[in-house]
């Protein structure tokens, strides 16, 4: 084996940075090496070597994409890249990158492999391989291959159709791989990466909870000093995770505001009201505002406009409660000027705000928020996966009921209702909603399951029968989905038994729902929410 590359580091400071050539599994990437202890960032193709330097990142790992390396227009690398000096991993398409770059060779062969694959290892596979069995199942997706790797590099695997599946040069730190090993089809993949990360490059699998914790705090009293704070719980995981991190950092300072909008689910405001504070001792301050949201949402529907509106009048709450406290402690002209916010790093990435992402749909906390916006964000949980959000929260010792519930959109139901919001849809929908919940905790498979929409076809009809009389009603959909990150996901598969409880009890109990349907879409092409 070849001894670890010599970087010092602080990973609080210096991430690996996964460089994003297009690829659907850049953020998974990302998820592997924090699995692996590391922390990581996504970055665009597009950033210069200088862009890269200024990050002053520990190691570098370039992604999978759709294209061809030869191709005109081809997502490409800074070549000066290679220059820095950073341990760096390539993987699929970003192994072709880094085989063309330094001169090696990349061609179309006509022998392409796709999915479940043979890989056998030569020799003992070096530093980046050791360890795993010489043959060995890898997930491979790809038309073109390196028929050369460049000078000065050994080649650690092949397979049937692919001389050069692997290589590495020790000296410089450069490894790469033609299959995906953050996908969980390679056997060893997860192996892979922790390899590079930990034998390669040299890095300790120091990144936790404990730690994340830590370093939050700190950055959240630097940021924040002796000023009030007002923070954004809604009662989901995100909000109470971000608001017990700031109340940790600069506890009586912090006034957690609560807005009911109309939007929420059955009980939820009472949880909120009752479990979370009893749990924290945080002072909360509850905001009626249905009467507000549903009058703007009136006539509203198109998905984008009701998440824009509904961004909006939250920050126009959080105004409102800001100028309340301002007059209650008689500090005139010294506004609390902090917001704290339970942004996650999906949300930023679908927002457009990730690594050369399109705007997929605009979060409320994110592409949502008004442009006069008169608040400085807190938002300690932004470059954090769900889960990663969960581990603090259990480290934080907030409830298993808080932490471990099903995420729920900041813009609740209303972006479960496919037309119009009103409150009768709202009420409809409540009511089924709790059904679902309900029947889905009795069989014991809210662990199973990422979370289940229920989702109200307002502007649809079907006809029904019922007490032998016609009836024509709305249908509702159900969304159950397992995910790790909400990055990716596929629908669950609910036991039959489970979905003829909920739609008996949906169909007799909801006298305007008479047709219950299950989508059964992956995302991958579909979200997760349909709006």
């Amino acid at each position: 084996m070849t001894e670890a590359a010599d970087v010092s580091h602080d990973t609080a400071q210096r991430p690996v940075l996964v460089v994003d050539f297009g690829a659907q599994y850049a953020q998974l990437i990302a998820r592997r090496v924090r699995e692996a202890g590391v922390f990581s960032e996504l970055i665009p193709h597009t950033a210069t070597a200088e862009e890269i330097a200024a990050h002053d990142p520990v190691a570098i790992i370039l992604s999978g994409g759709p294209s061809s390396v030869y191709e005109p227009g081809a997502p490409s690398l800074d070549p000066k890249v290679f220059e820095l000096g950073v341990p760096t991993l390539g993987i699929c398409y970003g192994f072709q990158v880094m085989a063309q770059a330094l001169g090696g060779e990349v061609a179309n062969t006509g022998l392409r492999e796709y999915g479940a694959t043979d890989a056998a290892l030569v020799g003992d596979g070096g530093v980046l391989l050791g360890g795993q069995p010489a043959d060995q199942n890898v997930w491979m997706s790809h038309g073109d291959q390196v028929a050369k790797a460049p000078e000065g590099f050994q080649v650690l695997a092949s397979t049937a159709a692919t001389p050069v599946a692997a290589f590495g040069n020790a000296e410089k730190c450069f490894y790469g791989v033609q299959w995906h090993p953050e996908v969980k089809h390679s056997d060893y993949g997860q192996k892979v990466i922790e390899n590079f990360l930990h034998k390669a490059v040299g890095l300790p699998a120091d990144w936790n909870a404990g730690n994340v914790i830590a370093e939050q705090v700190e950055r959240i009293r630097q940021q924040i000093g002796s000023a009030r704070v007002i923070s954004a719980l809604s009662g989901g995981v995100d909000s109470a995770v971000s608001t017990a991190l700031v109340h940790k950092a600069v506890g009586d300072q912090l006034t957690a505001v609560f807005v009911d909008h109309g939007l929420l689910r059955k009980g939820e405001r009472e949880q909120v009201e009752k479990d979370y504070v009893e749990s924290t001792g945080v002072r909360l301050i509850t905001v009626e505002a249905e009467d507000v949201f549903l009058g703007h949402l009136a006539g509203v529907t198109d998905p984008e406009e009701k998440r824009k509106i509904i961004g909006r009048e939250f920050i126009r709450a959080f105004e409102k409660v800001q100028k309340d406290l301002i007059a209650e402690a008689k500090a005139e002209g010294e506004p609390i000027k902090f917001l704290v916010q339970g942004t996650l790093y999906p949300d930023v990435v679908e927002s457009g705000g990730g690594a050369g992402t399109a705007n997929i749909k605009s979060h409320h906390n994110v592409g949502g928020l008004p442009e006069d916006l008169d608040f400085e964000l807190v938002e300690p949980l932004r470059t954090l996966f769900k889960d990663e959000v969960r581990a603090i929260g259990r480290e934080l010792g907030i409830p298993e009921a808080i932490v471990g519930r099903q995420p729920f959109p900041g813009p609740g139901l209303g972006i479960r209702i496919i037309g119009e919001v009103t409150r009768e849809r709202l009420d409809i929908l409540r009511e089924a909603d709790a059904i679902a919940r309900e029947e889905l905790t009795k069989a014991g498979l809210d662990g199973e399951i990422w979370q289940c929409p229920v989702v109200l076809l307002a502007d649809v009809r079907s006809v029904g029968v019922q007490g032998d009389g016609r009836t024509y009603g709305h249908p509702v959909v159900l969304r159950p989905v397992s995910s790790e990150d909400a990055m990716t996901a596929d629908w669950t598969r609910l036991p039959y038994d489970v979905l003829s409880k909920i739609s008996n009890r949906i169909t007799n109990e909801v006298r305007e729902i008479n047709r219950v349907v299950l989508d059964v879409t992956s995302k991958p092409p579909g979200t997760i929410e349909w709006e």
